[in-house]
């Protein structure tokens, strides 16, 4: 694939399926990630979505294939050696609901610093990757005294990914991160991850997973269309939107009063209508 050429990819999914009982709900994913791309995946409830991310964080198993994470097969990593991958902080996950993520009772300072405590970070260095990620993604510091419930559903999701981010992973896996804000709020986690991946461009990869193709043409790179667990289309962002192939993207598209394209480096929209 063109757009991968010259580096080795972060994520890489060779040939995967997976299976819930006798049901076929991944087969066959071929996709790659590289450092500094944010690739969205995008499909209707049922098409497989959430799956595909449960095996890059592998909470479910493959039937076939392999996942591989900067070049290490994570496909059969089982006890002790899946346990120390998972604490290497390598990939994080950013819930659809942030409350799910968020304790109710710790401050929100206090639940993004959580996982430096967990590795023991000096409290120094800690307090600066917490301001660090903080920034990264535009929340007030104002708001890090307060328990989620002081925050709206816009920057509580927003704590979410600084809390994700304050690891140093490589790898972001987003599951439906704005489907539960409304209109505004959706536009600021947007415009927070944008301005991430634009301040980290060379260091971190973003899977982004969405029914909402709107959002994704706004932020990622690639996109990669699922239908009934198969992908049915996977290219540029722009080039899909503006000249879908397959009828089923061409539907998606269409249930989307108008798309914009905003990306770094491309400053004109591409509206489609």
């Amino acid at each position: 694939m063109t757009h991968d050429e010259g580096r080795g990819p972060l994520l890489e999914l060779q040939d995967l399926s997976v299976d819930y009982g006798p049901v076929r709900v991944l087969d066959r994913l071929s996709l790659r990630l590289r450092a500094g791309q944010v690739v969205g995946v995008v499909g209707e409830s049922g098409s497989g979505k959430t799956t595909l991310a449960k095996a890059v964080l592998r909470t479910v198993d493959a039937a076939n294939g392999r996942v591989l994470v900067d070049g290490q097969d994570i496909t059969r990593l089982r006890g002790g050696a899946l346990r120390r991958w998972r604490r290497s902080g390598a990939v994080q996950y950013v819930f659809q609901d942030p409350l799910r993520s968020l304790d109710p009772g710790i401050r929100i300072g206090e639940s993004i610093a959580e996982g430096l405590r967990i590795a023991r970070i000096p409290a120094d260095q800690a307090r600066e990757r917490v301001d660090a990620a903080v920034e990264a993604v535009g929340l007030d510091a104002e708001l890090l005294t307060r328990l989620p419930a002081g925050l709206s559903g816009g920057q509580r999701q927003r704590a979410a990914i600084a809390r994700a981010l304050v690891v140093q992973p490589r790898l972001l896996v987003l599951d439906e991160p704005v489907s539960a804000l409304d209109a505004a709020s959706r536009d600021r986690v947007v415009q927070a991850l944008i301005a991430l991946r634009r301040s980290r461009d060379e260091q971190l990869g973003m899977l982004v997973i969405s029914h909402d193709i709107g959002s994704l043409a706004a932020l990622s790179d690639r996109l990669v269309v699922l239908h009934h667990g198969r992908i049915v289309e996977d290219g540029l962002t722009s080039q899909i939107v503006a000249r879908p192939q397959h009828p089923y993207t061409r539907r998606l598209i269409d249930s989307v009063p108008v798309i914009d394209i905003r990306q770094p480096n491309r400053p004109a929209p591409l509206a489609r209508s």
